[in-house]
């Protein structure tokens, strides 16, 4: 069963042979019954190196885990690790070789128990098949073999010093201390090898030899060895009481299709089962207390484990506690009974990794039915690690002083990100950080051009028949903002349809949709090309979401020079539903000119384009939105000049650059992290990008969480760096770089200044960029962006959050909508915080009150974590490439509004999250929340955000579409009307 949901645990876990489902007996009224959330708080992946994880417990004081791993290169199965939760440290205290499983830490914590086969003789020549095999590309059905070279060792952390404990043939695992550390109780099938079996016990053996394990006891030393069960079936893993009196096991039925849970004195006696819910439960672990055990089972389905509590005395009905599809298993309480770590699959990759979260054992008590405890738990060390070191109060000062009114929203190029830039170089030199900007300043300057507006010699003059007419830009006509300027003499104009060129649409189980193009046969060379805006509106849905994605204007630009045009008419049809009839002057810094004239039309103005035609625009347009193709054609007796007069305004913005350097003795191998975050913002008013309502579209878009955060933690965390460094705790062999960006709001132009102005000698040295874009709004897991850009970043963030133990969402995706991926386009590995969409993004209500600031505090200190292990790092992050993904660089084509805000953070659901809905916009109007899954729009299925941005592209507005929906444990359907986006 495990080997199907992808875990590969050790003989701690139940025989992993095929087995049948297992029914539930009607008894059981706890089947049904839902999860208990609140038992659980703060749930997080604590493990996430390796192929994969598991069967962790915590040493005496708390401080410690020893688990087995899946983690070096060229070694193909379990090791032992000793894993420091302040630190983050892991260190393998296994031989490095052979199969190792079970471990577990003596009291006193001087050493760790496992059991292991390095001293088979064949253990390194199995280790060399096995990678072969792996190697191969092949794979194997995954069954525990119960080695019979298994024997118990105990391991001396202090001097490595190796003892061995058992040395019977058969399978010695399983093993755990006494609290009292002076006895050792352990799963063994010896006595099949030890005593004359029957040909049927033999061949028994050979094909399952599992069912000959039964539980021992004895000294600490391996001494005075005494069987404690002696039943059919596989008695197996047994863990003692906090008090040494009771020990709990599981047993599997004769068959194996089963196992209950069992309890048992220390001695062997009265020994009697707590559970009796005919599955697959086992991995039974005593709370503390000693009053409740928690366990493993499959009682919901086949291959779906669910932890459970079950009073230790047997009585009352057992209580669910995870709820996650796949596996949890292999629970153990911390020593203090404040926290639970166990084993799941539940990430995005499906491997099994650690998880730890906080235990309400007040609410297990009342589930239940059970007393308060006779006497408090004593404390223990674990919480030892210390709170997060950032300054909160400091952290609000900084993120209240950006996102006040003073710095007026922050936009590039005004006085109030100046202000903004001034205030954050003179926080970095106080910390002692050197400038790194132009001339021996901390300023980076780039200019760039910040709008357009109407020149004085703009006319356009329409010839018919030799009859000109004249207009004045305004509200029949006006320049594109991308067009060349200039005059374009009395030129012939030909009509391109809606001027698409697309590929073919190949459907399943459908036939495939032909390619269109709308220059069919169309001379254009040298001429006006007139094309409406838009796509035909009276499409099939999937039509219309693929013509929607070659439909935008740009595109269309580049089709019509591409093919010899010299200018652009882009026309307002008469049916189009947009409220819009020009494309407003307003300018994009984010695509440059083109070299083509550019001209949007009203509809009476493009009317009079058709006044010699056949057919009207209107009639035309009808046509062409059925879908059918339609040969364009030449405007007889039309040409069309123009005069286009376009200024353009530039503007300065400031990047603030700060190093702190290594160490001398290093700086001629210093290699450099970046820890990045953009300080520009929307500035006031309703500029591109904002989402605020018709309310607030004067107001100040403060930008509190997009980016006061961001540039928040990241001087909290060069703060931190150099206490650390003053206090001795960190001694950098590599540079680091402070960098405020500007202009990320309008097209991540101040990071890509950087990178593209930066000599390869210094670009080469660049080790990793981090990130830090919207990291204020901490709720449940903070989204971690671009593990995908180096196979390191595994290994880096299990040490870094440690002692944070933040809930991390790991994204592999690192072609991003912000500052990192100008660096990963330059081959550096990036690493991106980001806490989710919210209904506030881009609006004036993003205010310094909404954030979480303790949450803020642990993702400063996270990154201070990462930061510093890579400052200390000799050699640079591995750079991985990822396929470049087709929506990079092509803006969604979002004619219709829906008013609807993702949330990026939950990351593993099939469908997409919605953080929020837009006030007053189609979807809320329509009745949708935060916090409902989308599954489908219309015919589409809907399992990520990519799905759900192509779905919206084929919306049409004002024509109604059913969006299916999870709220909570319900699946609606409901009906939105979408708007114009104008």
């Amino acid at each position: 069963v495990l080997f199907l949901m992808g875990l590969s645990l050790s003989g701690c876990s139940p025989r992993e042979s095929t087995l049948p489902d297992a029914p539930s007996t009607a008894a059981d009224a706890s089947q049904s019954a839902p999860a208990t959330p609140q038992l659980l708080r703060h749930v997080h992946q604590l493990t996430f190196a390796g192929a994969r994880t598991g069967e962790g417990y915590f040493s005496a004081d708390g401080t410690k885990i020893v688990f087995q791993s899946e983690r070096e290169e060229g070694n193909p199965f379990y090791q032992i690790y000793v894993f420091d939760r302040c630190t983050g440290e892991t260190k393998r205290v296994s031989p490095g070789h052979g199969k190792t499983t079970c471990a577990w830490f003596h009291p006193d914590g001087s050493k760790v128990l496992f059991a292991s086969t390095h001293e088979d003789p064949q253990s390194l020549a199995l280790q060399a098949e096995e990678i072969a095999f792996r190697a191969s590309g092949q794979t194997r059905r995954y069954s525990w073999d119960y080695d019979e070279h298994y024997e118990l060792y105990a391991h001396e952390l202090f001097s490595g010093h190796l003892t061995k404990l058992t040395s019977s043939r058969g399978y010695d695992a399983e093993g755990a201390y006494s609290p009292a550390g002076d006895t050792i109780v352990f799963a063994s099938n010896r006595t099949a090898y030890e005593e004359s079996l029957s040909p049927e016990q033999a061949d028994r053996l050979a094909k399952d030899p599992a069912y000959f394990m039964e539980i021992y006891r004895m000294n600490a030393d391996g001494s005075n060895v005494t069987r404690l069960t002696n039943a059919p079936g596989y008695d197996g893993g047994p863990f003692f009481s906090a008090d040494g009196s009771k020990i709990t096991w599981r047993r599997f039925a004769p068959n194996g299709a089963t196992a209950e849970i069992f309890v048992m004195n220390a001695d062997g006696s009265d020994q009697r089962a707590v559970t009796s819910l005919d599955a697959m439960s086992w991995a039974p672990f005593f709370h503390p207390s000693g009053d409740y055990i928690v366990f493993a089972t499959n009682l919901h389905g086949f291959d779906n484990f669910e932890l459970y509590l079950v009073r230790a005395d047997g009585g009352g009905t057992p209580v669910r506690v995870t709820e996650s599809a796949g596996f949890d298993g292999l629970p153990v309480f911390s020593p203090d009974g404040a926290s639970l770590l166990w084993t799941s699959n539940r990430g995005s990759a499906k491997q099994s990794q650690l998880y730890r979260a906080d235990w309400d054992d007040a609410v297990a008590r009342t589930l239940l039915g059970l007393a308060p405890p006779k006497s408090p738990i004593a404390p223990t060390a674990e919480k030892l690690c210390g709170a997060p070191p950032v300054d909160l109060q400091q952290l609000r000062t900084r993120v209240g002083v950006l996102a006040g009114p003073e710095m007026q929203g922050r936009r590039t190029g005004t006085s109030g990100e100046l202000l903004a830039v001034e205030l954050a170089a003179e926080a970095l030199a106080e910390l002692g950080l050197e400038p790194a900007g132009d001339n021996g300043t901390y300023f980076q300057t780039f200019e760039f051009t910040s709008g357009v507006s109407l020149g004085e010699g703009n006319i356009l003059t329409l010839r018919h028949n030799d009859a000109d007419e004249s207009f004045a830009p305004g509200e029949e006509w006006l320049p594109l903002s991308f067009t060349e300027t200039g005059t374009v003499p009395a030129t012939g104009v030909a009509f391109a349809g809606y001027g698409i060129v697309a590929p073919e649409l190949a459907r399943e189980n459908e036939p495939s949709v032909a390619a269109y193009d709308a220059y069919v046969h169309l001379d254009v060379k040298d001429k006006w090309v007139a094309v409406l805006d838009g796509l035909p509106l009276d499409v099939p849905t999937d039509v219309h979401a693929h013509l929607a994605r070659y439909s935008g204007l740009r595109y269309k630009a580049m089709v019509a020079r591409d093919k010899g045009a010299r200018g652009l008419l882009l026309l307002h049809g008469p049916r189009s539903p947009s409220k819009r009839e020009l494309i407003p002057l307003t300018f994009d810094t984010t695509q440059a000119k083109t070299s083509l004239a550019g001209i949007t039309l009203s509809t009476a103005l493009g009317e009079k384009l058709f006044a010699s035609s056949p057919r009207s625009l209107e009639q035309l347009q009808q046509e062409l939105d059925t879908g059918k193709p339609m040969m364009g054609f030449t405007l007889e007796d039309l040409s069309v000049a123009a005069t286009l007069d376009l200024l353009e305004q530039h503007s300065t913005g400031k990047n603030v650059l700060a190093r702190l350097p290594a160490e001398a003795r290093y700086r001629y191998r210093a290699n450099t992290v970046i820890v990045g975050a953009h300080i520009d913002h929307l500035g006031v008013g309703k500029h591109p990008g904002s989402l605020a309502t018709a309310e607030d579209t004067a107001q100040i878009h403060f930008g509190a969480d997009d980016n006061a955060s961001g540039v928040a933690a990241a001087l909290a965390i060069a703060e931190q760096v150099q206490q650390r460094i003053r206090s001795g705790r960190l001694a950098p062999t590599n540079d680091l770089l402070i960098a405020l960006w500007s202009g990320e709001e309008i097209g991540l132009l101040g990071s890509s200044h950087y990178v593209n102005t930066l000599p390869e000698s210094e670009a080469s040295r660049i080790t990793a960029y981090l990130n830090l874009d919207m990291v204020g709004r901490l709720e449940q897991s903070l989204v971690l962006q671009g593990i995908g850009s180096s196979p390191d970043w595994h290994s880096l963030l299990e040490r870094a959050n440690a002692p944070v133990g933040l809930s991390l969402s790991l994204q592999n995706e690192s072609y991003l909508p912000t500052d990192a991926t100008s660096f990963y386009l330059k081959r550096i590995p990036i690493l991106s915080g980001f806490t989710g969409a919210h209904r506030d993004y881009h609006t004036p209500r993003d205010t310094p009150e909404k954030l979480n600031y303790p949450g803020l505090a642990s993702i400063a200190h996270l990154f201070t974590n990462v930061a510093a292990g890579l400052l200390e790092r000799e050699d640079k992050l591995a750079y991985r490439e990822m396929e470049r993904p087709e929506h990079l660089g092509r803006r969604a084509n979002l004619r219709a509004y829906f008013g609807t805000i993702p949330d990026y953070v939950e990351s593993d659901l099939k469908g997409v999250k919605l953080a929020g809905v837009a006030q007053g916009g189609p979807a809320q109007q329509a009745g949708l929340q935060a916090g409902d899954i989308v599954l489908g729009v219309g015919e589409k299925q809907i399992e990520n955000i990519y799905d759900y941005t192509y779905a919206l592209e084929g919306l049409k507005i004002g024509e109604p579409v059913s969006v299916r929906l999870r709220r909570g444990e319900e699946v609606i359907t409901l009906d939105v009307t979408p708007g114009s986006r104008d």
